[in-house]
């Protein structure tokens, strides 16, 4: 009889986390840890995930470290069998490691550019590929969670290494989902969407504008992130947009995509401010620089996200699309009465 796919309630489960010493990654293990599961923190700052694991720990929490760079196959493979010999295996690995630079494409250096899919990309690929040879191997199988971007299905100036990374993210999660699935192999495989979530990422990321980066607004809280990612967990999932602004955008590049592009070409000055100039800024694109142990960065998001909440919840879903059709009903019925 196939190994049938059932995940197990955060209590009982070993979570993976790379990239998990800022951001939403940090805020998923501290939240995970928080309800009872286990956690393996995987980053490249030693210092920061000794700070995080011992924070957990002083709240009670379960949680290990093994200092990984996600670009390079070697450190994903050990991060695997550390967790083996620690926990005896794991249940969710979530691929959420990410870099950025801040550049337009003609002063965007090549060898940052490939740095960015070093980890981005192939750190995904190393991370599910590793992953899935576990999960599909234990009892009831496991979740494999890879965090894209709305950026994975949106053009975009001064981002562009990255916007390019999260598309291949997308291509390579959907793929991949197809061939397990082809397979009938028990693993959950989910692609979450995040929009501008207020995470430290302006300031870690390298930038050679001379202006100060930053995120467009709405922004939304890490712990939307966190929250889907933990659903994910749970819960088998395909795709997950976090943030009702995200799905907007989303549908305007589908729907409109030459009057999107035209928008799109403004957005520039939303992603830098040209009222602070700065020096170029290194960044942790080659090396941690010592600023990771932090969720939220200079912008502080919303911290729900009723579209997203609508996503994980039928109920959420149904009262949703009731609410538009009765707006849309309404709208009908003026329109009517005005002919």
């Amino acid at each position: 009889m196939a190994n049938q796919l059932k995940l197990k309630p955060l209590d009982e489960q070993v979570i993976v986390i790379t990239g998990a010493t800022s951001g939403h990654g940090l805020c998923a293990a501290q939240m995970a840890a928080s309800q009872g599961a286990r956690v393996m923190l995987a980053a490249r700052d030693e210092d920061a995930l000794k700070q995080v694991c011992a924070e957990i720990r002083a709240s009670g929490g379960t949680a290990d470290y093994v200092v990984t760079d996600a670009g390079k196959e070697v450190d994903v493979q050990n991060l695997a069998d550390q967790t083996i010999d620690r926990f005896g295996g794991f249940d969710c690995w979530v691929n959420n490691a990410g870099i950025g630079v801040y550049a337009e494409v003609l002063d965007l250096e090549i060898e940052d550019h490939r740095k960015v899919f070093e980890t981005n990309y192939w750190g995904v690929v190393y991370g599910s590929m590793i992953a899935a040879r576990h999960l599909k191997s234990k009892s009831g199988g496991g979740a494999l969670i890879n965090i894209g971007s709305i950026n994975s299905d949106l053009p975009g100036p001064i981002l562009a290494s990255y916007n390019a990374s999260k598309h291949a993210v997308k291509g390579f999660t959907d793929s991949f989902r197809i061939e397990l699935q082809m397979h009938d192999e028990p693993v959950s495989v989910t692609l979450i969407q995040p929009s501008a979530i207020g995470t430290p990422f302006p300031q870690h990321a390298r930038n050679t504008t001379g202006y100060q980066a930053r995120l467009p607004k709405p922004i939304y809280a890490p712990e939307t992130v966190a929250r889907a990612i933990l659903d994910a967990a749970q819960h088998s999932r395909r795709n997950v947009v976090v943030g009702g602004a995200g799905k907007l955008q989303i549908f305007g590049s589908v729907a409109l995509p030459h009057l999107f592009d035209r928008i799109a070409a403004t957005m520039a000055d939303k992603l830098i401010d040209k009222d602070k100039a700065i020096a170029e800024q290194e960044g942790n694109l080659y090396a941690p620089q010592g600023n990771d142990g932090n969720v939220e960065g200079r912008q502080q998001g919303r911290q729900f996200s009723i579209a997203t909440a609508a996503g994980r919840h039928g109920w959420a879903t149904v009262g949703t699309l009731a609410a538009i059709g009765v707006a849309g009903i309404w709208a009908l019925r003026g329109s009517s009465s005005r002919a």
